[in-house]
């Protein structure tokens, strides 16, 4: 962490009004960079229509932004993956696990710890639910430094797997039993 100052970091659920920050986020270089292979891709979240995403009925899927000291710099997404409708994780999904899917979209937070305090409060959130046996991930196998970052805290490769047909994933699993609550190595 490279951190000049103490700041305080939130996680809050989004509401309509982050919807240009998530509209901006989508079309940043970096943030596409670690969602799409396609050199050619111009959106982080093709079809992603934010307003719907927000405002979203399913109870099993919700959107958090990070706050620093009121400013927001980055999201969240957290699903049950058994239960959220899309499937995106397949039907035969086992229950008591959470998804998550995280990104800092503002430039000048990258490589500051941000993340990793980001993952932390929402691991920690998902393990307060005694029933959560583990958190699942799924970077795109090209990412490697996402790979590095999730194995910092924990997160173990399952195996690669293919999503939405074009997806080349390496998804990892964070055990209850492995997770440290609020520590780290980053």
């Amino acid at each position: 962490m490279t951190r000049a100052a103490a700041v305080t970091l939130n996680l809050r659920l989004a509401t309509t009004a982050d919807v240009p920050h998530l509209q901006r986020w989508d079309r940043q270089p970096h943030v596409i960079a670690a969602t799409s292979d396609d050199p050619d891709a111009d959106v982080a979240f093709e079809g992603a229509v934010w307003i719907e995403e927000i405002n979203g009925s399913d109870p099993a899927s919700a959107y958090f932004i990070a706050e620093l000291d009121g400013r927001p710099i980055g999201a969240m997404q957290i699903i049950d993956p058994a239960l959220e409708r899309t499937h995106y994780w397949g039907e035969d999904c086992p229950p008591n696990l959470r998804a998550m899917d995280i990104w800092i979209g503002e430039v000048d937070c990258l490589g500051q710890g941000y993340g990793t305090e980001m993952m932390t409060i929402a691991v920690n959130r998902a393990f307060a639910d005694p029933d959560v046996e583990a958190v699942i991930i799924d970077p795109l196998n090209s990412n490697t430094d996402a790979h590095r970052f999730y194995q910092r805290l924990g997160f173990r490769p399952t195996g690669r797997r293919l999503f939405d047909d074009d997806d080349d994933c390496l998804v990892h699993r964070l055990d209850r039993a492995d997770w440290r609550f609020g520590e780290t190595d980053a």
